[in-house]
C-alpha cells in the first residue's frame, strides 16, 4: 500500500489528524491554483477552504484515476473559475487571435524560454514576477504550473482539462508576452 493509500485509508475511517495530514501535504498546489487564477489574498484564503471543504465532502468520489494531488489541484481549479466567472473576470486575454494557427504557433516554439536560468538575477527575478502577474488568469497559471510547479502537460492537463495542444499554446503565448515585457525593460537575451 502506498503512502497515498494508506493517507486516503485512514482519512476515509475518521482517523485523528488524517485529513489534517492530507491538507497539509496538498496546500501549496491548491493555494498556488487559487493564487494565480484570483490573485485576491482574502478571496484566496476563502476558495482554498472551500476547496478543502469539497474535498472532505467529495473524497469517496476518487477513485484514483489520478493522483491525489491531480484531483485536488482539479477542484481547486474548477472552485477558482467558478469565482473568476462570478466575479466576470476574463479567464484569457479577449485580444489574443484564438483563430491563429496552433502548430506554427508551436514549430516557433522551438527555443522555449528557460524561466529559471533567465531568472538568475534578483532585478530580474522581480520583472519576471511581476510580468507574470500581468498575465490572463489562465495563462498565468498554466505557466507557473509548468514552469514553477513543474508539472508536467498531462498532469496540468487533468488539472485544468485544458486540451495540452491549447495548453503548449498559451505556453508560448505567455512567453511571448514575457520576452516583450522584459525586452522593454532592456533585458534582451530572453
Amino acid at each position: 500500500m502506498t503512502d497515498e493509500q494508506a493517507l486516503l485509508q485512514a482519512v476515509r475511517a475518521g482517523e485523528p489528524g488524517a485529513f489534517e495530514r492530507l491538507v497539509r501535504q496538498h496546500q501549496r498546489l491548491v493555494w498556488h491554483v487559487v493564487q494565480r487564477l484570483v490573485r485576491h489574498n482574502e478571496d484566496t484564503r476563502e476558495l482554498c477552504q472551500e476547496t478543502f471543504l469539497r474535498v472532505h465532502r467529495m473524497l469517496h468520489q476518487f477513485r484514483g484515476e489520478s493522483s491525489l494531488a491531480t484531483w485536488i489541484g482539479r477542484v481547486a481549479y474548477s472552485i477558482a473559475l467558478r469565482h473568476l466567472e462570478r466575479c466576470r473576470i476574463e479567464l484569457v486575454d479577449a485580444h489574443d487571435d484564438a483563430e491563429e494557427d496552433i502548430e506554427s504557433l508551436l514549430a516557433q516554439a522551438a527555443d522555449p524560454l528557460d524561466i529559471e536560468a533567465q531568472a538568475a538575477s534578483e532585478q530580474l527575478r522581480i520583472h519576471l514576477h511581476a510580468a507574470i502577474e500581468q498575465l490572463a488568469p489562465l495563462p498565468r497559471l498554466l505557466l507557473t504550473l509548468y514552469h514553477l510547479q513543474e508539472l508536467p502537460i498531462p498532469e496540468i492537463e487533468h488539472i485544468t482539462g485544458v486540451p495540452a495542444g491549447t495548453i503548449k499554446s498559451h505556453l508560448y503565448r505567455a512567453r511571448l508576452k514575457l520576452r516583450a515585457a522584459l525586452g522593454e525593460l532592456g533585458v534582451n537575451d530572453v
